[in-house]
């Protein structure tokens, strides 16, 4: 299985972005799907995740409301929409995907990863 994650750039604080992940060796409803980001200095932190048919999501406080997740199957695809950035936002961001149902939250239930995309908002 592998997780091809882009989309990533530089962006004025405002603005917006849409990441994709591309995930190629298996269905991707076989999967729940996250997104994450490492900031500069800063531990990993999980952003979003979908379950295995796109009916359920979660996000994390510092991102509701201005992320979307969303998933085409059919498409083998994950989107992450990202409104409103702000440069705390600036972190590289991976995909990954995970063989539990639900929607994992924490990083060791994921069982795939994708190589990151970095993002930079400028203020």
């Amino acid at each position: 299985v592998q997780l091809q994650a882009s989309g990533g750039g530089l962006v004025q604080a405002g603005e917006s972005l849409t990441l994709s992940c591309a995930v190629s060796g298996r269905s991707l409803s076989a999967f729940a799907m996250g997104w994450f980001r490492r900031a500069p200095n800063k531990a990993r932190e999980f952003v979003a995740t979908i379950d295995n048919n796109g009916a359920s999501t979660y996000y994390a406080d510092s991102i509701k409301g201005r992320f979307t997740i969303s998933r085409n199957n059919a498409k083998n695809t994950v989107t992450l929409r990202m409104n409103t950035l702000n440069p705390e936002d600036t972190a590289v961001y991976y995909c990954a995907a995970s063989l539990t149902s639900g929607v994992p939250i924490t990083a060791p239930w994921y069982n795939y990863w994708g190589q990151g995309t970095q993002v930079t908002v400028s203020s």
